[in-house]
């Protein structure tokens, strides 16, 4: 039986596995303010306001989001904005007022949206709505609305507190407790945020057998700082990541806030990111890049490696069966990475190419140089031919563009619907003579480039 909150009423209910909280609202509750649009995270309209225990409102995508990760939370949708009274949350008549709407069937997920940044008190407007997708009014007068209510109090009845979670499938509450289990159900499917494992569901429509939800597993949840440097818990959302880097590494920071939409990294966790094994994962080349080692555990067998030693082939990782991601740590350094990420559309879209780049010259000369790239091969992957191109040699835009031969050694990509082989490698190299423009401190951004 699971139990959560829904506009402020106690709901307890039977649940499938796999069922979606898109699904629920609309075909058992009645709630159909809530859309399905894409059912893969990418539109935003059928996003929902989800708060945990921490208190903390965020938006999400319902289609993606498995009713058993609910467990003890308070969701609300598009019919709970307004007051008991029926009066206007400051975003839905801000919207009125600025003519935000007209075909209306993505309003209802800007409305949540809104909602969430206007209670988090954030006004990075044009960031917080880059999962919302609009095709008929167009963004300037939501950005308006926004603008406009952000300058309005958050009403009471916007106020939720979790319940005692309730655990209908496995939610293991430890690591060691999911050690334990998985162990005992090496062949089961472990879901974090779902933002992937819920399309196998949506659109593969596959069968997941024995599943175990980490939303409880709180100790994977936590980012420390250690003294050899930071440590990362596989269960950490991106939006958590992100925040870690800013001030760490703020191109990095930069790199994640681009990463799918404020809901899907509110949801996705790095460990996912890392286990999945995609080649055109956005967090591995950096992680990469800045020499990270990641953290294995079967039972009560722990092991590391470096993470590029994880990605063997496409589809296949370093890990057995029963094994999970418990962490990554990023070992302290000073900062010189520039991270790249290269998409058709520059906010939440897949990496045609993810270029990280952390080059430490001293004294004129390249000392250190780690360099890694996503969607240039069938895993993430170090340029190691490249790197050694560099080092010892002085950091000069003519030994730069002497190494840019050695990216035919380190890559042969492939041509897909995003980009070409040819369009992959010219742009890998491109990136690498950015790197070096940047270093001379020479804004190539298009972003901050001012005619």
């Amino acid at each position: 039986m699971l139990k959560f909150l829904l506009n402020g009423e106690t709901i307890e209910a039977e649940v499938g596995a796999t069922e979606t909280l898109l699904d629920f609202l609309r075909e058992r509750r009645g709630l159909t303010g809530t859309k399905e649009g894409c059912n893969e995270g990418d539109c935003g309209a059928c996003s929902v306001i989800v708060t945990g225990e921490d208190g903390v409102a965020r938006a999400m995508n319902a289609c993606i989001l498995f009713m058993p990760q609910l467990a003890g939370r308070a969701v609300r949708t598009v019919e709970g904005i307004a007051g008991p009274d029926g009066a206007l949350h400051p975003v839905q008549q801000a919207m009125v007022e600025h003519h935000g709407s007209q075909c209306g069937f993505c309003t209802p997920g800007f409305i949540t949206t809104m909602a969430a940044a206007h209670k988090n008190g954030a006004k990075d407007h044009e960031d917080q709505l880059a999962g919302n997708l609009c095709r008929c009014t167009g963004y300037a007068p939501i950005l308006r609305a926004a603008e406009a209510a952000s300058r309005a109090d958050v009403p009471d009845w916007m106020d939720d507190t979790a319940l005692t979670a309730q655990a209908p499938y496995p939610m293991p509450e430890s690591s060691d407790a999911l050690a334990a289990w998985y162990a005992d159900h090496p062949d089961a499917t472990l879901i974090g945020g779902a933002t992937d494992v819920g399309l196998w569901v949506t659109k593969q429509l596959r069968e997941l057998g024995d599943v175990a939800f980490l939303a409880r597993c709180t100790d994977l949840q936590q980012i420390e700082e250690t003294e050899d440097g930071l440590r990362i818990g596989a269960a950490c959302t991106i939006t958590q990541v992100l925040d870690a880097m800013r001030d760490r590494h703020p191109s990095m920071a930069e790199m994640l806030r681009r990463y799918g939409s404020v809901q899907v990294r509110n949801a996705a966790t790095i460990g996912g990111n890392i286990a999945n094994g995609s080649p055109i994962g956005d967090s591995p080349p950096a992680l990469i890049a800045l020499g990270a080692t990641l953290h294995l555990r079967h039972g009560e067998t722990r092991r590391e490696m470096p993470l590029q030693e994880f990605f063997v082939e496409y589809g296949k990782q370093d890990r057995a069966p029963g094994e999970f991601v418990e962490f990554v740590t990023i070992p302290n350094q000073r900062d010189t990475l520039k991270c790249y990420k290269l998409s058709k559309r520059h906010d939440q879209d897949i990496s045609a190419v993810c270029g990280c780049f952390n080059i430490v010259v001293a004294g004129g000369s390249v000392a250190r140089a780690r360099i890694a790239f996503g969607g240039m091969a069938g895993t993430p992957k170090r340029a190691l031919a490249v790197e050694q191109a560099l080092i010892g040699k002085a950091w000069s835009e003519e030994n730069m563009e002497a190494a840019l031969p050695a990216f035919e050694k380190d890559f042969a990509p492939m041509s897909d619907m995003r980009a070409s082989a040819e369009y992959r490698m010219q742009t890998a190299k491109n990136m690498l003579r950015r790197a070096y423009v940047e270093s001379l401190g020479v804004p190539a951004s298009v972003l901050e480039v001012q005619p």
